[in-house]
């Protein structure tokens, strides 16, 4: 029933994870994906080439969206390749542990740098193109540390926080021009990027005890409720946070 047909999608940090999973239903739903990596080619490249076999097509783009200037870079490159982007989604960054009082100026700089101004950077190119053409759609992926914090990753919940309210900026600042933004906040999801915390016998005890659905998400499970939000069902909602989290964090 969800069919992107005949869309141009960048999605970011797709070369694994929840980007990989978003990249590629978007293609089995019929749109174009540009398939954003920031060091790893050869796993973009893989992500491009496994939906090529399901006779999607895609390509690899490569942009370190810590630098301002990058944003705007990747989405001419993208744009130059394979014609307008009508859907973008912000999915890149980092998730690394540290102590508020241990914080060094480097590791806060590296999880703002890459998980908020790398949003706004290729938000801004992106609505650059979007408003003349009157059409587009913003999904920013967050999370549910920036709906309840979480410790020892204040850094980071600080970006997830962010990225809630720069959607509901987004929302209200774009609406007149036919740009609907929304937000995805998952919980703890199956991906590289979670795989040392749930790697132990207790740790994964604890992470699933405080889910009521009693696991982790798989990545598909965050791609689908993407996917809703950039499709002609949901041409009616924007600065709306979809909680995927299997019940871990009730917010209405």
């Amino acid at each position: 029933m969800i069919s992107l047909r005949g869309r141009r999608a960048l999605v970011t940090g797709a070369s694994r994870g929840i980007g990989e999973a978003t990249a590629k239903l978007f293609a089995s739903l019929g749109a174009e994906v540009a398939v954003h990596y920031h060091r790893d080619e050869a796993a973009a490249e893989r992500v491009v080439g496994a939906i090529e076999t399901t006779r999607g097509t895609a390509r690899a783009f490569q942009a370190s969206l810590a630098t301002w200037d990058e944003g705007e870079r990747l989405v001419a490159a993208v744009e130059a390749a394979m014609g307008p982007v009508d859907t973008v989604v912000l999915n890149h960054g980092v998730w690394k542990e540290a102590a508020i009082d241990a914080m060094t100026a480097e590791q806060y700089d590296e999880t703002l740098d890459a998980n908020l101004r790398g949003y706004m950077s290729v938000a801004g190119a992106c609505v650059r193109r979007m408003k003349p053409r009157r059409s587009g759609r913003i999904i920013l992926i967050a999370s549910t540390a920036g709906q309840r914090g979480e410790a020892l990753h204040s850094h980071y919940a600080a970006t997830k926080g962010a990225a809630i309210s720069v959607t509901k900026s987004l929302a209200s600042e774009l609406a007149p021009f036919g740009v609907l933004a929304n937000c995805v906040a998952p919980g703890w999801v199956a991906t590289e990027m979670s795989a040392d915390a749930l790697a132990d016998e207790a740790g994964r005890a604890k992470v699933f005890g405080a889910i009521p659905l009693g696991r982790v998400a798989r990545p598909e499970e965050i791609a689908w409720p993407i996917a809703f939000l950039a499709s002609d069902a949901a041409t009616f909602i924007t600065g709306e946070i979809l909680n995927v989290n299997g019940g871990a964090v009730l917010i209405g």
